[in-house]
C-alpha cells in the first residue's frame, strides 16, 4: 500500500483470465453519440477514448454496439464493428487507449425484441418468444435454429474483427433484457423446445454463444459478461438462477459484471440505470451473492451508482466484489482516480447521478458538472489567456463560481461578490432533500474548490454588488451571474401564512409536518421533487399545473424524469425506502395537469381546467413552485458599465445546472 493514500485494495492489480488489470476499476460502457452517420468514430470520439484512458482505469468498454445492422440495432449513433471496411477507425481507438496503459473493449449487444424498427433492415425483430415492447418493433419473429446460428456467428465475427484491430477483449451484454437475457429469463422465454421450457434449456443458447466465442478468439482475448444479478420483476430471472447459469458459463468467460433490472421496461430501468433516487451501490448485494458462492471462481465486478473511491475500497475490503465498473463519476471528474491515488480526495468533483451524460437524440455525451467533457480544441481544457485581466464576478452560485474558477485558471485576477453568506446559489436550498445528497456533496465541493482556487480573500460574501462597488475594483471585464428568482403570478391568496415557496420547503426553512394535506402549485422538476419529498414524510400531495401531464417534471434528463413520474403516478414511494430508511409510509400523490390555480383562500385552492370547470382542493399547506425567472432587476445594474460585460447562468437563460456551468465556462474561456 502506498503511504500517500488510504486505499489498500483499489489500486491493486486483478488477475482476469490470462491478463492482469492494473486497478479494480473498469470504465463502464456508455454510448457517447460521437460517431458519424456511417457508425465510424469521429476524431472527437477517438479523443474521448484517449481521455478515458488517462483516467487510470484498467479497461475501457465502449458502449452498447450492435453485432449486426440487420435486426440487432436499438439506438442511433452506435459504433459499427460489423464492417471490415471500417476497421481504420477501430485501430485508432485501440491505439488511443493503449497509449496510456489502458486496455480496450467493446460491449457487444443484440437487442432482440428491443430493436428499433426505424433502424433495422428487416420487417421484424427477433426474439425467443413473441413479446413486443411499446414503441419498439411491433412484429416479432420467434427465432429458429438458423436465426440462432446467425446471431452466434455475428457475435463471433465482431469479436474476431476487434481482435484483429488490437482490441483486448469484448464485453458481452447479457443483462437488462437484451437478447441473451431474453433467452435466460422465464419472463421473456416461454418456448418449450431445446431453447426453452426449463432453466437448463433457457441457458442453452447463451452457453452455446459463449463457447463459440471462446473457441474463436482463444484464451488470451478477454471475454467479460454483463448480467442482471436479478431482473427484479416477480416472473423474471432471480439471483439463484443467475448463479446456476454462471457456474456453467464461467468456463468460457474471464470475469462477470453484475447489474440489475431491465432497460426495456419503465420499472426495470430504475435498477438498470439507477438515478439519484436510488441508493448508491444498490447492486452490490446481488454481486456479493454471486462472488461468495462457493462454486463461482472468476472475478466479479459490479455496476450501478458506484461513484466514489471510498465505496469501491469498502466493498472490495469486505469481500463483496473484486472490482467495479463505473462511468458517471469518471465523466464528472476524469481525474477522480488520479486524485484518490495521490491523496487529493477533497478536490474530486462529485457526480450528481442526474443522467445528463446520457445525451439523447443527436446529442453527444455531456456532463452537468464538467463542461470540458467530450469537447475538443479550445474547450477541451483551460488555456492560459494571452493577457492578464482584472475580472469581477457578480454572484456566487453555480455559474458565478464556475466562471471564477475558470478565469483564475486562465491567469486572470478575480474578485467575486456574493450577497449571501455562502457559495452555491439555489443549490444550498434544494440539496437539503434526503435524496439530493449527491447535489449536497457537489455544493460543498463548489464552496471548497472555489475558495481554494480564487482565494478566500478575493471572495466577498455578504456583499451585494452595486455599480459603485464593482467599478471600485477597476475591472477590465464583468461577469454577471446573479441567477434567478422565484416566479410569482398574480394569484389571490399567495400571501397567506400557510403558503410557502418551494425553496423554503426544500431547505427546511419552512417546515411542513408529516401527514399534512399539501397542494404543490407547479409541476416542473422542482415541484415534483418537492412533492416526492413530502410524500416520503407521509403527506397527501396534489400537484397542479397548467401544463399537460406529459410535460410534468421537465428540466432534467428524461431517464431521471420518467423514474420520478413513475413513483408519483403510481404512488411507489416504497422504492425510496432503501434510499431513505427514515421515510414515512402512507404518503400519496395526485397529479392534475392542464389546470390553472385561480385562488388560494383559507386552506382551499381553486383550480380551473381547460374546459373552464373549477375544482376546490383542501390543503393544510400550499407550496409555490411556479418556476424561476431571470433576476433582471439585479442584472440590469451592470449593463454597459464597461464594454466587456457578460451574462451567464440563469440571468442569461433560466435552465439547469448544466446550462449554468456551460455558459459560465464558455464565456470565461473567451475573456
Amino acid at each position: 500500500m502506498a503511504t500517500f493514500n488510504r486505499y489498500q485494495h483499489l489500486f491493486t492489480p486483478l488477475k482476469v483470465g490470462t491478463t492482469e488489470y492494473r486497478s479494480r476499476v473498469e470504465f463502464s460502457p456508455m454510448v457517447c453519440d460521437m460517431t458519424n452517420s456511417l457508425g465510424e468514430p469521429t476524431q472527437g470520439y477517438i479523443d474521448f477514448v484517449e481521455k478515458q484512458a488517462e483516467t487510470g482505469v484498467s479497461i475501457i468498454h465502449l458502449g452498447a454496439t450492435p453485432v449486426d445492422q440487420k435486426n440487432s440495432v436499438d439506438y442511433r449513433a452506435e459504433l459499427d464493428v460489423t464492417d471490415e471496411g471500417k476497421i481504420a477507425g477501430l485501430v485508432m481507438i485501440a491505439e488511443a487507449a493503449h497509449r496510456h496503459g489502458s486496455k480496450i473493449s467493446v460491449e457487444l449487444v443484440h437487442a432482440g425484441r428491443g430493436a428499433d424498427p426505424e433502424l433495422i433492415t428487416t420487417e421484424y425483430a427477433i426474439a425467443p418468444s413473441n413479446f413486443s415492447i411499446p414503441d419498439r418493433a411491433a412484429y416479432i419473429k420467434v427465432m429458429d435454429n438458423r436465426d440462432i446460428d446467425d446471431v452466434i456467428n455475428s457475435f463471433v465475427d465482431c469479436a474476431l474483427r476487434l481482435q484483429r484491430c488490437k482490441f483486448d477483449g469484448v464485453l458481452i451484454h447479457g443483462a437488462h433484457g437484451n437478447l441473451i437475457a431474453q433467452f435466460l429469463s422465464p419472463r421473456t422465454n416461454t418456448r418449450n423446445d431445446e431453447w426453452g421450457g426449463d432453466a437448463a434449456r433457457r441457458r442453452r443458447f447463451p452457453l452455446k454463444l459463449l463457447k463459440a466465442m471462446r473457441e474463436a478468439v482463444g484464451p488470451d482475448f478477454i471475454l467479460e459478461l454483463r448480467i442482471s444479478g436479478d431482473e427484479i420483476f416477480p416472473d423474471g430471472m432471480h439471483t439463484p438462477e443467475v448463479i446456476d447459469f454462471l457456474i456453467e458459463a464461467q468456463q468460457y468467460i474471464d470475469i462477470v459484471n453484475v447489474s440489475a433490472g431491465l432497460i426495456v421496461e419503465e420499472f426495470g430501468r430504475f435498477y438498470s440505470m439507477p438515478p439519484y433516487f436510488r441508493k448508491r451501490g444498490a447492486n452490490v448485494p446481488f454481486a456479493s451473492q454471486i462472488k461468495n458462492h462457493p462454486d463461482i471462481n472468476i472475478p466479479v465486478s459490479v455496476a450501478g451508482g458506484m461513484i466514489t473511491a471510498d465505496m469501491v475500497e469498502e466493498y472490495i475490503a469486505k469481500g463483496d466484489i473484486d472490482g467495479v465498473s463505473m462511468a458517471r463519476a469518471l465523466l464528472a471528474d476524469p481525474d477522480m482516480l488520479n486524485k484518490s491515488y495521490r491523496g487529493l480526495d477533497d478536490r474530486i468533483r462529485p457526480c450528481l447521478r442526474c443522467w445528463m451524460c446520457a445525451g439523447g437524440y443527436g446529442t453527444h455525451i455531456h456532463c452537468a458538472v464538467n463542461p470540458q467533457l467530450a469537447r475538443t480544441f479550445r474547450y477541451s481544457k483551460v488555456w492560459k489567456a494571452n493577457r492578464k485581466k482584472k475580472v469581477v464576478v457578480v454572484g456566487g452560485g453555480v455559474a458565478g463560481t464556475q466562471a471564477a474558477r475558470t478565469l483564475v485558471q486562465r491567469g486572470h485576477d478575480v474578485v467575486l461578490f456574493e450577497k449571501s453568506g455562502e457559495l452555491g446559489g439555489h443549490l444550498t436550498s434544494i440539496s437539503k432533500l434526503s435524496f439530493k445528497d449527491d447535489m449536497l456533496f457537489y455544493t460543498e465541493w463548489i464552496d471548497r474548490e472555489t475558495k481554494r482556487l480564487v482565494g478566500e480573500e478575493n471572495i466577498r460574501l455578504n456583499t451585494e454588488a452595486t455599480a459603485d462597488i464593482v467599478m471600485a475594483e477597476k475591472p477590465d471585464a464583468i461577469v454577471v451571474a446573479v441567477g434567478s428568482v422565484p416566479a410569482r403570478p398574480p394569484i389571490p391568496g399567495l400571501d397567506e401564512e400557510n403558503v410557502y415557496n418551494v425553496l423554503d420547503v426544500d431547505s427546511g426553512r419552512k417546515e411542513i409536518p408529516g401527514g399534512s394535506k399539501v397542494v404543490v402549485c407547479g409541476g416542473g422538476l422542482s415541484g415534483c421533487e418537492s412533492a416526492l419529498a413530502l410524500a416520503m414524510k407521509g403527506c397527501d400531495v396534489t400537484i397542479v399545473d397548467m401544463i399537460p401531464l406529459e410535460d410534468f417534471a421537465l428540466g432534467g434528463h428524461d431517464l431521471s424524469r420518467r423514474m420520478l413520474l413513475f413513483m408519483l403516478k403510481n404512488n411507489r414511494f416504497d422504492l425510496m425506502k432503501e434510499r431513505d430508511p427514515d421515510m414515512v409510509e402512507g404518503g400519496k400523490a395526485s397529479l392534475i395537469g392542464s389546470s390553472l390555480v385561480r385562488s388560494v383562500s383559507g386552506g382551499k385552492v381553486v383550480i380551473e381546467d381547460k374546459n373552464w370547470k373549477t375544482q376546490t382542493i383542501e390543503a393544510d399547506y400550499i407550496v409555490e413552485a411556479f418556476g424561476m425567472k431571470k433576476n433582471q432587476e439585479m442584472a440590469d445594474r451592470f449593463f454597459e458599465l464597461i464594454p466587456d460585460v457578460y451574462y451567464v447562468g440563469d440571468c442569461y437563460e433560466v435552465k439547469h445546472i448544466m446550462n449554468a456551468n456551460f455558459t459560465a465556462y464558455d464565456r470565461a474561456s473567451n475573456i
